[in-house]
Order: C-alpha cells, then structure tokens, then sequence
C-alpha cells in the first residue's frame, strides 16, 4: 500500500512590493518521499456565473506506522505523476496508541484547475 513517492516542495518567503511576505514558488526546496500512499478523496466541479469552470481533485496522503514527515500546511506536494497540489488545513499527525510519537499522519491534498 504505500509504494508511492512525492515530492515536498517548501517556498522560501520573500517581501512583495507591498511589504507581504509571500511564498517564492521559483526558489522552492525539493524534498524527495518515498514509501506513501496517495489514494484519491473526490473531485467537485465549480460552476459560477461570470466566473470560468473549475474542477478541485482531491487526494489523501498516509504515511505507513510510525512515520512522521517534514510537512507544512504551506507547503505543496509533488505527486508521482507530476500534478503539483495544495495541502488542505493542517497535517493530521495521529498519536502512537501503544507508546510516544506520531503512529502515522494523513494529509489532504487539493488541485485547482480551469
């Protein structure tokens, strides 16, 4: 189940021009994972007048027992196939119920198209 691979992509932060601190996507660490299982959590598609059509695709990325990532919810993941997503809300790192630490975390992640 969890012969997959990704890639965590962190921004650096840099000041805009308005004085924000926003992320510099072009400067962005590459963090190669492998062992994980990303299966995929629904698709909705968006519809608004004015507005073009929208589909978000949604994925779950889980780690196997007792493995714990250097995952941000600011980062962006790289999937095996080269569809770059957003992580969605914070990291779930779910407790060891048999001991100290992480058993294992779930993510969700989303990407944006149209």
């Amino acid at each position: 189940m969890f012969h997959q691979s990704v890639v965590v992509l962190r921004a650096p932060l840099v000041t805009d021009k308005y004085r924000n601190r926003t992320p510099d996507w072009a400067r962005a660490t590459r963090t190669p994972i492998a062992g994980v299982s990303v299966q995929p959590a629904g698709r909705a598609e968006v519809h608004e007048p004015g507005q073009r059509d929208r589909v978000a695709s949604g994925w779950t990325l889980q780690t196997p027992p007792r493995v714990d990532l250097d995952l941000l919810p600011t980062d962006r993941v790289e999937l095996d196939n080269g569809q770059v997503c957003e992580v969605v809300g914070e990291v779930a790192r779910h407790p060891d119920p048999f001991g100290r630490g992480v058993h294992h975390i779930e993510v969700h992640l989303e990407r944006v198209t149209g």
